[in-house]
């Protein structure tokens, strides 16, 4: 295919389009896309496996991850780190707070912020998930080989790190 072609996927016209519109995305090709899709369909799946067996949902198991690698920090990391708005963070946190997954205290330095941590039910629950998250991992990237997933981890890390490039495109000037 040619990189034309590539950029302007050209669509054949139907009575139901507008013949005016040529361009179209590749879906097989439009990274965005592909992120995307792949996201979803693995976050959806893991919330029904985890909330079945541990009774949490992907949401709250991305947060159990952080919070067992960066103890007591604060919610705004917490939206840094995993890219979500602060609101379905701290919902996310008071009902995880609730079930005693987590404590959140005042911190110690900053009165303003509040400090999240495990609890002990919390840490036992990410020990639990942990195995369960490695092992689907293992079977995702069963198709590549250790040096294609080595590549394929610091080419999305890369791109991760390059997010700031997207920021405002699109946007109107003033």
């Amino acid at each position: 295919m040619s990189r034309n072609r590539q950029a302007r996927n050209l669509r054949a016209p139907s009575a139901e389009r507008d013949p005016q519109v040529e361009l179209v995305l590749d879906l097989e090709r439009y990274v965005p896309a592909l992120i995307t899709f792949i996201a979803n369909k693995l976050s959806r799946s893991a919330t029904v496996l985890y909330q079945k067996r541990f009774a949490v949902n992907v949401t709250e198991w991305r947060i159990l991850a952080l919070l067992a690698i960066e103890p007591e920090i604060s919610a705004a990391r917490i939206c840094h780190v995993i890219g979500f708005d602060k609101g379905p963070v701290s919902r996310t946190l008071a009902a995880m707070e609730e079930r005693g997954l987590v404590a959140i205290k005042p911190d110690r330095e900053d009165g303003r912020t509040y400090s999240i941590s495990l609890t002990a039910k919390g840490a036992a629950t990410h020990d639990k998930v942990i195995a369960v998250a490695l092992e689907r991992e293992r079977r995702l990237l069963s198709c590549l080989s250790k040096p294609e997933r080595e590549t394929l981890i610091a080419l999305l890390r890369r791109v991760h790190g390059n997010l700031d490039a997207v920021k405002g495109v699109g946007e109107v000037e003033q």
